[in-house]
Parts: structure tokens; C-alpha cells; sequence
């Protein structure tokens, strides 16, 4: 019998099937992968080292997603507002990747070779390299939260008559919740950030 000509597994292919399955149920095991794809899990085992492999596999997935030629761009803050707002439309595409990815540690070499980068930025702006992590962290931290606030309805509050304040305070917010909120709470870390790089 003829071997096909397009092998019927590679990494895509199981990266793809396993962030489809995350997509719709917020998780995944190895044998739904496998059952996806029409194979015998143990055939995954030539790919990936398990599901920890497997996890890296969505991770650079959704990560591929993200400018980081954005980290290239002078300033280092304005780099740091592009770089952020790629990674922000990157996993707002996969909200429920986002519990599964930020809980398992990163070894993913391409998605780690974009933190290197990052932390280059950081440093060569002149930051302190106790400061760095913290930084990139808190940064992060902002990101995902807006990520999943834009998967979230955009009613959020469902005020009453004993609540007139937050109606009114939500009537005067206007369209585009998620997205206001990001805008400020990105500039407010950026003026912050700027304010830690000018006190040394």
C-alpha cells in the first residue's frame, strides 16, 4: 500500500485540532486530539512529550498571532503600546486559551525568544533588570484581563432602581466598554512605567 502523500500528523495539525477543542470546551485532553484527528493517541507521542507538549503547541499557535517586530519600533514606549496591543487581539481570538496558557509554564522556544526581546527593550531603555519582570508581569497581567473583558457581553452590570449611580455612570461610559478601559489602563501603566525609568 502506497504511503499518502500528506503525512496525516504534524505539529500544525495537532496544534490546530487542540486549540479547536479549547476554543469550544476550555480544555482538552490528549485522546480528544487524537480522536480529532481520526489517529491512535499513542501516534501523538511521535510529535509532542504528552500534553505539556501539547499545551506549547497551542501556545505558539496563538502566540504566532503577536506583532513582535512591534518591539523593534523607538520609543521603547511606544514599542511596549504596540507590542501590547497585538498580544491583546492575539488572545482575545482564544479567551478560553487564555486560563490554560497563563497557568502552565512557558517553554515554548519561539514564545520565549519574544520575551527575550522584550526584556532586551527594557533594558536598553535603561531600566533596572529588578524592575524588568515586574514590568513585563504586570503588563501581561492588563493584557490577558482586557482579553477575556472583550469576550465578555458588553452589559456587564444590569443596574436597578436601587442602583442609579451605575446606571448613569454606565449610560455616560458609552459604546465600546472593553476597549476604553484597555486604552486607559494601558496609558496609566505606560505613564507609570515612564515615571519608574525617571527615578532610576
Amino acid at each position: 500500500m502506497a504511503r499518502p502523500r500528506t503525512p496525516l500528523l504534524d505539529r500544525e495539525r495537532i496544534a490546530a485540532a487542540a486549540l479547536q477543542l479549547v476554543a469550544e470546551q476550555g480544555e482538552f485532553s490528549v485522546p480528544q486530539v487524537a480522536r480529532t484527528l481520526g489517529v491512535q493517541t499513542a501516534s501523538l507521542y511521535h510529535h509532542v512529550d504528552g500534553r505539556a507538549g501539547v499545551v506549547e503547541l497551542i501556545r505558539e499557535r496563538v502566540c504566532a498571532a503577536i506583532d513582535d517586530a512591534a518591539l523593534e519600533v523607538e520609543p521603547w514606549d511606544r514599542a511596549l503600546e504596540r507590542w501590547a496591543r497585538s498580544y491583546r487581539a492575539a488572545f482575545a481570538a482564544y479567551p478560553r486559551a487564555i486560563p490554560l496558557l497563563m497557568t502552565t509554564p512557558v517553554r515554548a522556544p519561539k514564545v520565549l525568544a519574544q520575551y527575550e526581546r522584550a526584556v532586551a527593550l527594557l533594558r536598553a531603555a535603561g531600566f533596572p533588570e529588578e524592575r524588568v519582570m515586574p514590568l513585563l508581569t504586570g503588563l501581561e497581567n492588563l493584557i490577558l484581563g482586557s482579553a477575556l473583558d472583550l469576550a465578555a457581553p458588553e452589559a456587564m452590570w444590569e443596574p436597578s432602581a436601587r442602583t442609579p449611580l451605575l446606571a448613569s455612570a454606565l449610560a455616560a461610559g458609552g459604546p465600546h466598554r472593553a476597549d476604553t478601559a484597555f486604552d486607559l489602563a494601558l496609558a496609566a501603566f505606560l505613564t507609570y512605567a515612564r515615571t519608574l525609568l525617571a527615578d532610576g
